[in-house]
């Protein structure tokens, strides 16, 4: 099964957040949307708006935790560094997905097709249709 297969199920809506906004905003649009990441966008003048980072409920908790009521203030780009940002493919397979996710201690994934964001994928996603394909296969088997 490929990333692809995955996104067909999903909304075609990726909440994202720009580095410029506060941990505030980021976290009042996860609640919003009832999700636990955002993807990072910045504008680089190469290549225009562009991902360059996932914001979790890990970062709201940790720019708390190091700084207090005040957290909720800070920049997102006060809180990330922007590396070379982990992503995947739609043709990408869930077991390298997962490999990759494992890897890299992370539970999303923006997945990137031709420079272009085109969702997100988490390791709920792929354990639901892990899940999904080996129930899939017990019916088959029990019929």
């Amino acid at each position: 099964m490929q990333v692809g297969d995955i996104l067909r199920k999903k909304t075609a809506r990726v909440a994202t957040v720009r580095m410029n906004e506060t941990v505030g905003i980021a976290a009042q649009l996860m609640r919003a949307s009832n999700i636990s990441a955002l993807v990072i966008k910045d504008v680089v003048r190469t290549e225009g708006n562009t991902a360059v980072g996932m914001f979790t409920e890990r970062d709201v908790v940790r720019a708390i935790a190091e700084h207090g009521a005040a957290g909720v203030n800070l920049k997102i780009s006060q809180l990330i560094s922007v590396q070379e940002l982990v992503s995947c493919s739609s043709t990408d397979t869930l077991e390298h997905v997962r490999h990759v996710m494992n890897k890299n201690h992370i539970r999303h994934l923006p997945v990137i097709d031709n420079h272009s964001l085109i969702g997100v994928i988490s390791i709920r996603d792929i354990s639901t249709a892990f899940d999904d394909e080996a129930m899939a296969t017990q019916t088959v088997f029990a019929a």
